[in-house]
């Protein structure tokens, strides 16, 4: 049996988002998204606009993360990724410098059991939603005539089978792709499009619902015998979003040894 590594120190924040403004998608709860929003503040981000479903977290997250970084920093929406007129709300709320598609949601389902239902609302919120995301902040920064930069959230799923995962795993092949192509119509106006790609990250919800032996085999997959934290993924996400990564368009980053 493989012995995990240790989780290293959370990392101090080194000013990488400083003045700039950030709108995350499904960015409440306790996740990746809710990672990469707290990180997001703690690298000096003057505004990180969060988007979720759920009306309740947003809440909480408006006033957990208000009294620790400063109300004025932290303004939420209910988005729902499927609705045009509910993204458009959360990319109206102010002008960004930043957009980071962390929506998506999950299932299993055997693809001799799949639903039309099921495929397509997986596809809707993981797929679909990360467009019209990336096509409302594009025409938002071209209107502008700003730069901006855009990250989204993938998966190792999109590189690897996994049985009961047609779904999901088309869906963020699809993301990659769209991460590709989406950043060659961008770059002529200085839009930056990139992606990460975890494999496992832990988190309670993960923990709720899936089996004690499943998230065994999975972390038995990964180099560091362990899943990845949070603020792991949402470290790579940040430096993405930053001008470290000036240079880097149209790639997707494996947060993960899971390649393939």
């Amino acid at each position: 049996m493989k012995l995990a590594q240790p989780t290293p120190e959370y990392l101090a924040p080194h000013a990488l988002l400083e003045g700039k403004t950030v709108v995350i998608t499904a960015a409440a709860g306790a996740g990746i998204g809710a990672a990469v929003a707290r990180r997001c503040l703690e690298e000096g981000a003057a505004l990180v606009v969060l988007g979720d479903t759920h009306a309740r977290r947003l809440g909480e997250a408006q006033e957990s993360l208000g009294a620790e970084f400063g109300a004025e920093r932290v303004v939420t929406r209910v988005c729902d990724v499927t609705s045009q007129e509910q993204v458009d709300a959360l990319l109206d709320v102010a002008p960004f410098d930043i957009v980071i598609n962390n929506a998506g949601l999950g299932g299993t389902d055997s693809i001799l059991e799949m639903t039309d239902e099921s495929w397509s609302r997986v596809l809707d919120i993981t797929l679909t939603g990360t467009m019209r995301c990336i096509r409302g902040a594009g025409q938002r920064f071209v209107a502008a005539g700003t730069p901006g930069v855009i990250v989204n959230n993938a998966s190792v799923i999109g590189w690897r089978a996994q049985e009961g995962q047609a779904h999901y795993a088309a869906a963020k092949a699809g993301v990659m792709a769209l991460t590709r192509c989406a950043a060659m119509d961008l770059a002529p106006h200085g839009i930056r499009v990139n992606a990460v790609s975890p494999s496992l990250a832990m988190h309670p919800f993960l923990e709720k619902v899936t089996s004690p032996e499943l998230l065994h085999e999975l972390t038995q997959r990964e180099a560091f015998g362990r899943a990845a934290a949070p603020w792991e993924v949402a470290n790579v996400m940040v430096f993405l979003a930053s001008g470290y990564s000036s240079y880097l368009t149209g790639e997707v980053i494996s947060v993960s040894s899971q390649h393939a």
